[in-house]
C-alpha cells in the first residue's frame, strides 16, 4: 500500500488531523464533517473515510502522510 491510494486533496485533508492511528483519524474526520460548510469538502471527507475504512491498521501504519503544501521532516535524510 502506498500513498497513491489517496489523491493529493485527500492526503492534504488527512494531514489536518491526528494520524497516530487509523481509528483516531476516522473519528476525527467524522466529528469534523458536520462543521464543513462546503459540499465539496464534505464529499472529499466521505471519500477519504471510505478509503481509510478499507485499510487495515497494519497498512495504515506503513503510510507516511505529507501535505503537498509543505515538507515532511521524516522525508529528510
Amino acid at each position: 500500500m502506498d500513498l497513491t491510494f489517496f489523491t493529493v486533496e485527500e492526503e492534504n485533508l488527512i494531514c489536518v488531523f491526528n494520524t497516530d492511528t487509523r481509528l483516531t483519524l476516522i473519528t476525527d474526520i467524522n466529528t469534523a464533517i458536520p462543521r464543513f460548510e462546503e459540499p465539496e469538502l464534505c464529499a472529499l471527507a466521505q471519500t477519504t473515510l471510505r478509503k481509510l475504512e478499507s485499510l487495515t491498521d497494519t497498512e495504515f501504519a506503513q503510510l507516511n502522510f505529507c501535505p503537498a503544501y509543505g515538507f515532511c521532516e521524516e522525508a529528510e535524510g
